[in-house]
């Protein structure tokens, strides 16, 4: 038997040479039936899978999720029942950046979940924020665009973002997030997560419940100023990949419990703000949080690119118990995230270990395609008489779903009594943050608007900030202009000279 140390190729052939490529004589050229070097450069130039659009760059790792509460009369999800501990994967990422892209710039942080059922998988993509840009999956793709790079120069723009951001009033309430300080967290372990989306489940009575989920991080929430966050992309741009890393190796096990808005099914159809609007929160006082459990982080990935890099996450993994809801984003990523997957990895990329389902047999009709492991087998339809598998409703129960009717229309949400862009970011602004939280919020909006972005945008971004707090818009304008000023003292006299001469006599 080979000594287990040798290389081998693909195929298990030990190899000759790790270091000399096949020639003809000392100096002669390389041979082209030189197999396992035309193995080796062939798979080099094949070894990378496209990046993700969004949420390309990130890390994660494996842990458990524990119900610590009793939750089942509100849904039969087995993975919501009262003590099951079910194996699960977390993936962390920025949103606009490339994979090499700093951890610490400011973004939205992507937080997805995968829990390996005994029902099949159950997954939840979401974010470090409650809420979203946009509530139409049609500005979805345009959104993501105008905060990534240019076409003409390869770069991201300021302009480009705050011209989107302006245009779309519905906006306001996540960007009020994102330029404040859960912007750039501190680490991954020191965010929440949030479903964002609302989600419908589904009790053994079969009775209909809408929920939002709320990961709250135990470790805190801590975060870096813009300055903290400058300087640590310049130290350190996988800060945050390092960051989990190390604190799992070294045993310190990041954790978050989750908590629930439940709300009942027919409350919805009343309710002040429309619960479907991925741009509003709930107001815990009408609907307070109900703890569930744990989820809890305590073993890092073996190789990232099989275990991180090819994981796949997709809403519409639904497991009997739980559903989707109206929310029209949720339902245009229900079918956008798994066709990313088989464009990004290959249509089987259920089979990887990773996406494969653990504690169930799969017992599909999928057939063949790149990269198939094995088919069930005979037959390959259905119906059949052949004893293959068929559908079993007394399973699935209850579908998740509503009553809707109507003509076919291209409108945005009916407004509900509360339903505006404004008052949700005013509130938070006036309400939920400090003096010194403020302060923050403005100046890293002034910092933001004086890079690049042309004075129309401008216009608009202090009209938009006075829409969601008028003190705030004015403090806005004010910290640009002096911040001009301050840069170009002569342009600014020569700009406004009844000013200067202001100046002069005080």
């Amino acid at each position: 038997m080979a000594d287990s140390n040798f290389t081998t190729d693909d195929a298990g052939i030990p190899v000759a040479s790790d270091e000399h490529s096949l020639t003809i004589g000392p100096d002669g050229p390389i041979l082209l039936n030189d197999a396992y070097l035309i193995e080796k450069m062939a798979a080099f130039n094949r070894e990378r899978v496209p990046e993700r659009q969004p949420h390309a760059k990130g890390s994660g790792a494996f842990g458990t999720f524990e119900v610590t509460e009793d939750v089942s009369a509100y849904t039969k999800a087995d993975v919501f029942q009262p003590g099951k501990v079910t194996e699960m994967l977390a993936r962390f990422s920025t949103v606009a950046g490339e994979r090499g892209s700093p951890d610490t710039w400011r973004d939205p942080r992507g937080f997805a979940l995968k829990f390996y059922t005994e029902q099949g998988n159950f997954d939840m993509v979401g974010n470090n924020t409650p809420v979203f840009f946009v509530r139409d999956p049609m500005k979805f793709q345009d959104f993501i665009r105008s905060q990534k790079r240019r076409a003409d120069n390869n770069l991201r723009d300021h302009d480009m973002q705050w011209d989107f951001w302006t245009l779309s009033p519905e906006s306001a309430h996540q960007v009020t997030w994102l330029m404040g300080d859960r912007g750039i967290p501190r680490s991954w372990r020191h965010m929440s997560g949030y479903s964002s989306h609302t989600y419908m489940w589904i009790n053994a009575s079969g009775e209909r419940f809408w929920v939002k989920y709320h990961f709250k991080t135990d470790q805190g929430i801590e975060f870096f100023t813009q300055d903290e966050g400058d300087q640590m992309a310049a130290m350190d741009t996988d800060y945050h990949t390092r960051d989990l890393w190390e604190s799992i190796e070294g045993g310190d096990f990041p954790s978050w419990t989750l908590k629930m808005q439940i709300m009942p099914f027919d409350a919805a159809k009343t309710y002040r703000y429309n619960p479907f609007d991925l741009t509003k929160v709930w107001p815990h006082g009408d609907y307070p949080l109900i703890d569930v459990g744990t989820m809890t982080l305590n073993r890092n990935p073996s190789d990232h690119h099989t275990q991180i890099e090819q994981a796949a996450f997709e809403p519409s993994n639904a497991v009997p118990g739980t559903g989707p809801s109206p929310d029209k984003m949720l339902l245009g990523r229900w079918f956008s995230y798994p066709d990313a997957h088989r464009h990004r990895i290959g249509v089987n990329y259920k089979e990887l270990p990773v996406n494969a389902a653990r504690a169930t047999t799969v017992r599909s009709y999928s057939k063949d395609g790149a990269m198939r492991r094995s088919n069930r087998g005979d037959p390959v339809y259905v119906p059949n008489s052949k004893g293959g598998p068929h559908a079993d409703p007394v399973i699935s129960g209850e579908p998740a779903n509503w009553y809707s009717d109507g003509e076919m229309v291209r409108q945005a949400y009916t407004l509900r009594a509360d339903d505006d862009d404004w008052s949700q970011p005013g509130t938070m602004v006036r309400d939920v943050l400090d003096d010194a939280a403020r302060q923050r919020l403005t100046d890293n909006v002034v910092g933001h608007l004086l890079n690049g972005v042309s004075e129309p945008v401008l216009l608009r971004a202090f009209d938009y900030w006075r829409h969601v707090d008028k003190d705030l818009g004015d403090r806005v304008e004010a910290g640009v202009q002096a911040k001009r000023d301050e840069l170009d003292p002569k342009a600014a006299l020569q700009a406004n000279p009844s000013r200067s001469s202001a100046q002069r006599k005080a």
